[in-house]
């Protein structure tokens, strides 16, 4: 029974440590800097409490969930020895894993109103619909391709720093050609994608195909994926609002 209670409240305890300076913060700007008291105190208890319940259970999900299944099917695919189908399946995880996460949804629902609002784009709601589903389909196009050319850095022993260098130096330059409404949801459009759903699929398929291939380390081959799935959206999305 100990045991039990102690694996319930450890990641309750870890979850409320992890928000404690965030609430600090709060506390102390809201109390002695503009010197107001907390509004609707029992309500952000409440919530308070919510987001350390639920903080402790996602990431108690990542732990016996999705890390393992990441992990396991790289490891499958690296033992059925086909390219085509681990690439097929790396794409496909960028890709689903990117249309499903939840910040981009709301960067795009976003994106879609402040089009329509500044006449980029025809102010009802079947434009905006079209508009914020574009946006969302060509970012996890673009995750999928670079999930893609991760694995085959991973399979190859390619040198990330020369990826980066490349990607970043292709962002600069379309940058200088894409229209200057499209370049500010770009750059945010690459750090969306580096949230709840994608980063920990992303990174237990990187981790377990570096684990599986003989001469590969899981710690300097394994991680990586996710600074090219930052990095494909920027110019993707430019590339998108210049065909527009």
């Amino acid at each position: 029974m100990r045991t039990f209670v102690w694996q319930l409240l450890a990641p309750l305890a870890a979850s409320l440590r992890d928000l404690a300076p965030i609430i600090l913060v709060i506390a102390v700007f809201q109390l002695l800097v503009l010197k107001q008291p907390l509004p609707n105190l029992l309500d952000l208890l409440w919530g308070l409490t919510l987001v350390v319940a639920g903080l402790a259970l996602f990431v108690q999900g990542l732990k016996l969930g999705l890390f393992p299944i990441g992990e396991s099917l790289a490891w499958s695919f690296a033992a059925k020895g086909s390219l085509g189908w681990l690439l097929l399946f790396a794409f496909a995880l960028g890709f689903g894993t990117t249309v499903a996460e939840p910040a981009l949804i709301a960067v795009a629902g976003e994106a879609a109103g402040v089009a329509a609002g500044g006449g980029w784009i025809a102010d009802t709601q079947a434009a905006r619909q079209d508009y914020a589903e574009g946006l969302r389909y060509t970012v996890a196009l673009s995750v999928g391709l670079a999930v893609v050319i991760g694995v085959l850095r991973i399979l190859r022993g390619w040198p990330i720093q020369n990826l980066i260098i490349l990607g970043y130096l292709s962002v600069v330059v379309m940058t200088l050609f894409a229209p200057p409404e499209i370049v500010g949801i770009a750059y945010d459009s690459g750090g969306v994608t580096t949230s709840t759903i994608t980063v920990p699929l992303v990174t237990a398929l990187g981790v377990g195909l570096a684990s599986s291939i003989e001469g590969r380390n899981p710690m300097t081959d394994g991680f990586g994926l996710i600074a090219l799935a930052s990095l494909t959206p920027m110019i993707f999305v430019m590339a998108y609002g210049a065909l527009r």
